[in-house]
């Protein structure tokens, strides 16, 4: 996805940015990491019900990067 990194906030809880979506949101304090985006939905009930983009400032409580069992995401190559 190519999003910089920002740390971990305190609280565990992020405000969605202008165009956000579950996954870049993801990526921003979590790295990219399979499984990450299902484990902040579950999280956060009703946060699917908002549609892929989220509204600027929707709160979203975050998966603490600690006390996680998910592992990095795999690539696939098509050809050698």
């Amino acid at each position: 996805m190519g999003i910089a990194r920002e740390p971990y906030p305190d609280n565990g809880i992020a405000h969605a940015r202008q165009g956000d979506t579950a996954d870049m949101i993801c990526a921003r304090y979590l790295g990219e990491w399979s499984g990450a985006t299902e484990t902040l939905i579950d999280m956060n009930h009703g946060l699917a019900d908002l549609g892929p983009i989220l509204p600027e400032g929707t709160l979203v409580r975050l998966p603490s990067p600690a006390n996680t069992t998910l592992t990095p995401a795999t690539t696939v190559k098509l050809w050698d």
